[in-house]
């Protein structure tokens, strides 16, 4: 029994997830509250692994020896998301800062849910917990000062960031295994969203630097699915969205900084 398979994410890129919405919240709207909520989101997400695992041997009627240990995880976990959210509303002075969260709740549910009927690697739970983990970029922002609409509004570029980008990632990983695979998804889910982000900066709401990092993930996806591109191995595609997702949150948040 390996306490690293109970006690942290399978998926690598589960990170990047989480670190873009952190980084991007912090940057526009950096405050204690907000570093208590990157902490409280941090355990959600290690909570996640032996959470699914516990419940998946509930529903099973089994008690294997990795289910103590996964319960034990899970209280540790647990308190930790108990104490930073609780440290988060009391600096915060709000539950005002939640509301992101709880309106993200049933995608987390969503993504738990078939998470614990061994569909984890299913495109839908993927993109659910991914859509719901960019809610906190919209709750550090409210707890740095921001208000309601532009806060979901980085909610939203983080969701166009996010659902291309496991699309394409599944279809690169198909790719080099050799696998048949669609490349039509993930050029239209890319394309959308640059059209989405540069009406955006046409209409003022953003800058057109804002645009930018949608423009350089679709030449990525177009290149990275390509018949001549350069073989590499999940680790190293893992690895490179995540360099590309921090390139998203600084770019954002360079296009966004005046929302707040």
């Amino acid at each position: 029994m390996r306490w690293r398979s109970i006690a942290l994410p399978v998926e690598h890129g589960a990170w990047g997830f989480l670190l873009e919405p952190a980084l991007l919240g912090l940057l526009v709207a950096a405050s204690w509250a907000g570093v208590a909520l990157v902490l409280a989101a941090l355990a959600a997400l290690l909570l996640q692994t032996p959470l699914s695992l516990v419940l998946t041997d509930v529903r099973r009627g089994k008690r294997y020896p990795r289910t103590a240990l996964a319960w034990r995880f899970v209280a540790a976990y647990a308190a930790l998301l108990v104490s930073a959210g609780s440290a988060a509303l009391v600096l915060a002075g709000s539950v005002a800062i939640l509301l992101p969260v709880a309106i993200a709740a049933p995608l987390a549910g969503l993504q738990l849910w078939l998470d614990a009927r061994g569909r984890a690697r299913e495109l839908l739970p993927e993109a659910a917990g991914a859509v719901a983990m960019g809610s906190l970029a919209a709750s550090v922002a409210l707890a740095g000062g921001w208000s309601l609409l532009p806060a979901l509004g980085l909610w939203g570029l983080l969701a166009l960031r996010a659902v291309p980008a496991i699309v394409y990632v599944r279809a690169r990983l198909r790719l080099e295994r050799g696998q048949a695979f669609d490349r039509r998804p993930s050029a239209l889910l890319h394309l959308a969203a640059v059209a989405v982000v540069s009406v955006a900066a046409a209409l003022g709401a953003v800058s057109w630097v804002a645009a930018l990092p949608y423009a350089v993930l679709t030449a990525r996806a177009a290149r990275g699915l390509a018949p001549d591109r350069a073989p590499v191995t999940a680790k190293v595609v893992g690895f490179r969205e995540i360099g590309f997702g921090v390139m998203t949150a600084v770019l954002l948040a360079v296009g966004v900084g005046a929302w707040g």
